[in-house]
C-alpha cells in the first residue's frame, strides 16, 4: 500500500515562487502515475499537474501550464512541483495522489488515483 506525505506548502506574494514534496513510500511507486490536484475553499478539487511513470511524460492544466513543473526524484520515493510566477488564483490545499497504475491518458481524472495525501496549504497574496 503506498502512503504520501505532502510538504512545502505557505504564503508568498504573487510572482514568488514555492516548491512542493510529496514523500511516498511503497512498492509502485516508481511504474505508477502520480499526480497533484488542489482544492480551494468552496470549489472543487481541480487537477493541476500528472507525471505518467517514472522517467516518462507529464500533463498539466491550462491554468498552470508554463509556470509550473512536476518532477520525479526516484532514489527519495518523492515527488515536486515546482510552483513558479505564482498568482492569487493559485490559493487552494494541494492534494498529492498516486494511482496503483499508469495512465498515458486521463490522467486529469481524479478517479484514476487510488491514494491521496492530507494536503498542505498555499497562499498568494497579491
Amino acid at each position: 500500500q503506498v502512503q504520501l506525505v505532502e510538504s512545502g506548502g505557505g504564503l508568498v506574494q504573487a510572482g514568488g515562487s514555492l516548491r512542493l514534496s510529496c514523500a511516498a513510500s511503497g512498492s509502485t511507486f516508481s511504474s505508477s502515475t502520480m499526480g497533484w490536484f488542489r482544492q480551494a475553499p468552496g470549489k472543487e478539487r481541480e487537477f493541476v499537474a500528472a507525471h505518467v511513470y517514472s522517467g516518462g511524460n507529464s500533463g498539466y492544466a491550462n491554468s498552470v501550464k508554463g509556470r509550473f513543473t512536476i518532477s520525479r526524484d526516484d532514489a527519495k520515493n518523492t515527488i515536486y512541483l515546482q510552483m513558479d510566477s505564482l498568482k492569487p488564483e493559485d490559493t487552494a490545499v494541494y492534494y498529492c495522489a498516486a494511482s496503483k497504475f499508469y495512465w498515458t491518458t486521463d490522467y486529469d481524472n481524479s478517479g484514476r488515483y487510488d491514494y491521496w495525501g492530507q494536503g498542505t496549504q498555499v497562499t498568494v497574496s497579491s
